[in-house]
């Protein structure tokens, strides 16, 4: 079992040999986020077809990069315009150094910088919806403003593990800007 994150909320279910952690998110924190130049393409699709989209469109996007000959400089994410419903409305994300060719659905943009409350979700990608919901009664506790858009930075996943207990996803929800008063 691994263990969990210092000062992490988290669920506890039982299992035949004992206890296990499930669906853990490390304490929320305020940060910036620093802008970030991108290769991404965007993604509309139902709810039931979201498993199809990101591995076709992340397949597409690799491809693209590849014969680009731009590697990543950091892990894929997802940017969400609005927290998701029946439907997705998103882009699949790469942090990139140099500039992408707009080639079919792949787009060159930024992920404009932002102060962000941020968590380290711990768990398989099934249970992010928890995670989320989660992080948004912590950020209505401390009465925040935030955006419409989301996004998660997947850290650790089923390409570095087949133990869903260890992936790592970061959780980012943009506050909103505070009027300023002159």
């Amino acid at each position: 079992m691994s263990a969990p994150l210092p000062g992490a909320l988290f669920a506890l279910v039982t299992e035949a040999e004992g206890w296990r952690f499930l669906d853990v998110i490390s304490t929320p924190h305020i940060v910036d986020s620093p802008q970030q130049k991108i290769a991404f393409i965007r993604v509309k699709t139902p709810r039931e077809e979201i498993v199809h989209a990101m591995h076709k469109g992340l397949e597409e996007l690799g491809r693209v990069l590849k014969q680009q000959k731009i590697a990543p400089s950091g892990p894929w994410f997802t940017h969400h315009f609005r927290r998701p419903d029946e439907s997705f409305d998103f882009r699949i994300c790469f942090p990139v150094e140099s500039d992408v060719t707009p080639e079919g659905r792949v787009e060159a943009g930024e992920l404009e910088a932002a102060r962000v409350v941020q968590t380290i979700y711990s768990g398989g990608y099934e249970g992010l919806g928890s995670g989320w919901g989660e992080l948004h009664q912590w950020i209505d506790s401390q009465n925040l403003k935030t955006r419409d858009d989301l996004w998660e930075r997947y850290l650790v996943g089923p390409q570095a593990s087949s133990d869903k207990a260890e992936w790592r996803t970061e959780l980012n929800r943009p506050l909103a800007q505070a009027a300023h008063v002159g």
